[in-house]
């Protein structure tokens, strides 16, 4: 397949990023990074990309949104690229992934807990006083307090 041909079958940066939803700028990054293999060039300077190379950005795009970081999808597509036996290997990153997610779940509803009780002592504190004459905010009370024992027990 000529030069030619091959420039008829690929697509500049700003068609990829279109098609795949993903900025130039971070087609470019992935390239610096080796997630994408470099793309050929036109005369005039111009990345080419083939069906091949929009698919594994799709790829990437995905593995981002299910939470993997760079160094993983690089490994997933070493894996995906290799044709190697790899699910268990996919399997134990899944695991990880989804034990951070649990972990950070519980982190989340830790907190809604406590801005919840924040949320109603403010409430109280308004209910109770006049508008406009607050003396303090049993919430900022509070997280001085706290910040005040945990240094304490810094020194």
């Amino acid at each position: 397949m000529g030069a030619s041909e091959a420039v008829s079958h690929a697509a500049k940066i700003g068609q990829v990023a279109d098609e795949t939803g993903i900025s130039i700028d971070t087609i470019r990054f992935y390239e610096k990074q080796g997630l994408l293999k470099r793309s050929p060039r036109t005369e005039g300077g111009f990345r080419l990309f083939g069906a091949g190379d929009i698919e594994t950005l799709k790829f990437v795009r995905k593995a981002q949104e299910l939470g993997f970081s760079l160094n993983q999808i690089r490994e997933l597509l070493i894996l995906r690229t290799d044709h190697v036996p790899a699910c268990s290997h996919v399997k134990e990153l899944l695991d990880q992934k989804l034990t951070a997610v649990e972990q950070k779940i519980t982190e989340l509803r830790s907190l809604e807990l406590s801005l919840k009780r924040a949320l109603r002592k403010c409430k109280r504190e308004l209910k109770m006083t006049a508008e406009g004459h607050e003396n303090c905010c049993p919430v900022l009370e509070e997280i001085t307090r706290t910040s005040r024992r945990e240094a304490k027990h810094e020194n």
